[in-house]
């Protein structure tokens, strides 16, 4: 009890004390409440410079987004001209871009996407994958569109065929030639061109070396024409001529001609067409034409 006592002392106040420790009080509760309900962020202050930036920057993004999310632009090209860097790019293996490159070194041309795989040997997912992106020439794409219209209109026509001429391919003209489906003045001039330069065509297979003939326009040059070489046509003495005269010849290159000229002078004369393909770098595939163009 004289504990109480003693404590209750300390809660003794006066009235100024009651009255400063009531204001006090006020004060605490007041403080308490201006903190939870007052905003004391301070107004952010915006520059003209940083609008003008953020502007900036938003535009940077909305172009960043478009880059990304536009397609890459994608070139057609002719498969005749693949290197093998562009080769390697398509995915091509390098057996498959040496059998191109084989083929094309024999002055010809793939005029499709099948004919393509025939020489590359793709396969056929790879083909799926490269073939939308070859690009022929306009005559290559305006024969297939003959060819198909030629197929259509013989599907819904039925007439008589009227007999087909045989004619001498030596002695065709111009008109003769443009008769022939797939061959335009182009390719009727490139055609006499070869002929001119040749002297005379000597078989029928010549056709195949004359670049921008497919193997359709072939096989109806074929149905159409044959060889009759004319009795005026001059061989080539094989073991007379000289290096300018062979060098000349449109089968061989001087390089040949040179080789020819040598092992003649150094083993005699050449007795057949077997003697003449054992030189280095004689076009053995072109042997059976060659040999008719020679006299032994």
């Amino acid at each position: 009890m004289a504990n109480f006592k003693t404590l209750a002392i300390y809660f003794k106040f006066t009235r100024e004390q009651r009255t400063g420790i009531f204001l006090l009080f006020a004060i605490i509760v007041i403080l308490q409440l201006v903190y939870f309900y007052a905003d004391f962020n301070l107004p952010e202050k915006t520059s003209l410079e940083k609008e003008q930036w953020m502007s900036l920057q938003t535009k940077i993004d909305s172009l960043k987004l478009v880059k990304y999310n536009e397609k890459p632009k994608v070139y057609l090209f002719n498969p005749n001209f693949i290197t093998d860097y562009k080769g390697y790019k398509l995915g091509m293996s390098t057996q498959e871009i040496d059998r191109l490159l084989a083929f094309r070194e024999g002055n010809k041309f793939v005029n499709s996407a099948e004919e393509f795989q025939q020489v590359t040997k793709i396969s056929d997912s790879l083909l799926k994958i490269i073939s939308p992106l070859f690009k022929f020439p306009d005559w290559i794409q305006k024969e297939n569109n003959f060819k198909t219209e030629k197929k259509e209109f013989s599907k819904k026509a039925d007439f008589k065929k009227e007999k087909i001429v045989i004619l001498d391919i030596n002695e065709a003209t111009q008109e003769d030639l443009v008769k022939i489906y797939g061959i335009g003045d182009a390719l009727s001039l490139r055609i006499l061109k070869q002929k001119e330069i040749l002297g005379c065509f000597v078989s029928m297979e010549q056709m195949n070396d004359i670049w921008g003939l497919s193997p359709e326009v072939v096989a109806e040059l074929n149905s159409h024409f044959k060889v009759i070489v004319p009795s005026s046509f001059k061989k080539i003495a094989i073991n007379d001529a000289t290096l300018k005269e062979l060098s000349q010849f449109s089968y061989f290159r001087y390089a040949l001609a040179k080789q020819i000229v040598i092992y003649r002078s150094m083993n005699g004369n050449f007795k057949n067409i077997e003697d003449l393909s054992k030189i280095k770098g004689f076009p053995v595939e072109k042997a059976k034409i060659i040999s008719l163009y020679l006299e032994f």
